[in-house]
């Protein structure tokens, strides 16, 4: 068995790995931290742990009792992760960063969209980013893994078979979405109070959001986002818009081809004739992708939808950490949503 450390277990996304990790079939979560709520069963915090982890209780953060695992998956702010990390590699079998820490490439952008200098510049360069349907085998045998945003797994999966096959233009590039509340974090604030969520929709991180930059690296295009927050818990979807080309002659049925020629054998990648939407990928792994061709304003549209929790987050980093250990790419994880 793969002996598993979640450090930062008692947030959203921690949870959410200790749902995926226990049904698969290779994790053993031997140590869950949570300094907020160290002393706290899990069961007590998310009752729909009790039945798997009846008297798991999240613990204060020990280098000692982390060092020495398998696997070890950080659920911390960023310049926390940033820390730990160098306190972990080589310690540990592989660590897969959650936070933003050790996606971006560029150190430069750190201090622009995050406020702070990385100065962990030999990990960042290690670092293998998350995304298995474009880094897979980088991810293999990789000691350090930084999980993707949520935004930026979908808009990403939507948009770069056809970057990639040259049928858009790179610059200008468009990409709204909307997601759930839990992409907000655990921690109360003014935005997650039911009566700011509730029938309420709005944009925030108005041309200076975050992923950002994150979309634009793995995209390899230029990229105005706007995301909108909504009443909802979980889910996220964008809705993607390029322009042709030149010289290129496009068409729905040309680029339905493209989707589904490039996603051909992914596990969680489903191309779909019909409209995406968050409810048919609830508590799955699975991204659901499409796309159309506008004559009328020679356009591309592009749309897909995702559980931000899952394959937007925990789901994504359990995908890559198989990848790496050499498991089962698709172990505990389901690309089957909760319907009704």
């Amino acid at each position: 068995m793969v002996q598993v450390g979640i450090i930062g277990a008692s947030g959203f996304t921690g949870a959410e790995l200790l749902r995926i990790a226990a049904q698969h079939p290779d994790f053993d979560v031997v140590y869950a931290t949570g300094d907020s709520q160290a002393g706290v069963r899990a069961a007590e915090l998310y009752p729909s742990l009790a039945g798997v982890y009846p008297d798991l209780m999240f613990e204060e953060f020990d280098l000692g009792r982390a060092r020495g695992l398998d696997l070890v998956f950080l659920g911390l702010p960023h310049e926390a992760s940033m820390a730990m990390a160098p306190q972990l590699i080589g310690h540990v079998g592989c660590i897969v960063d959650l936070s933003a820490a050790y996606r971006l490439k560029d150190p430069a952008c750190y201090p622009m969209y995050y406020g702070f200098r990385h100065d962990q510049l030999g990990l960042l360069d290690e670092a293998v980013y998350g995304l298995p349907e474009l880094h897979r085998n980088d991810l293999k045998g990789a000691a350090l893994i930084a999980t993707p945003g949520c935004h930026v797994t979908t808009a990403v999966l939507a948009l770069r078979p056809f970057v990639e096959a040259g049928l858009v233009d790179r610059q200008g590039v468009i990409v709204d979405t909307m997601t759930g509340i839990t992409g907000a974090g655990r921690k109360p604030t003014h935005t997650n109070l039911f009566t700011s969520i509730d029938s309420n929709v709005e944009a925030y991180g108005f041309l200076t959001h975050r992923h950002t930059p994150e979309i634009e690296q793995e995209l390899e295009a230029q990229v105005l986002f706007t995301p909108h927050l909504v009443p909802m818990s979980r889910g996220l979807l964008a809705t993607c818009h390029a322009r042709p080309a030149d010289g290129a002659t496009l068409s729905t049925g040309l680029l339905l081809s493209v989707l589904r020629d490039r996603w051909a054998g992914e596990p969680f990648v489903v191309v779909t004739d019909g409209s995406p939407s968050t409810k048919a990928t609830l508590g799955s792994n699975a991204v659901h992708v499409t796309a159309r061709y506008d004559e009328r304003t020679h356009t591309v549209l592009a749309i897909a939808a995702l559980d931000n929790l899952t394959k937007g987050a925990s789901g994504g980093a359990v995908q890559a950490a198989n990848v790496a250990l050499g498991l089962d790419e698709t172990a505990g994880l389901t690309k089957i949503g909760i319907a009704p």
